[in-house]
């Protein structure tokens, strides 16, 4: 793990802070039990065997 040599100025980290940005999940249209959901790419195969209920 990387050890900071020296004490970063508060004004320093929250400069770095500031650049990360969060996204918005990528919605993907599927068909679950007749309906038309829009939901994050990554769980379309946890809707689709429904390890997920579309109700929640």
């Amino acid at each position: 793990m990387a050890v900071p040599k020296r004490k970063m100025s508060r004004s320093n980290t929250r400069h770095r802070r500031s650049q990360w940005k969060a996204e918005a999940p990528q919605l993907v249209p599927i068909v679950v039990e007749g309906r038309q959901l829009r939901v994050p790419r990554h769980l379309v195969r946890a809707y689709q065997r429904g390890l997920i209920s579309p109700d929640d």
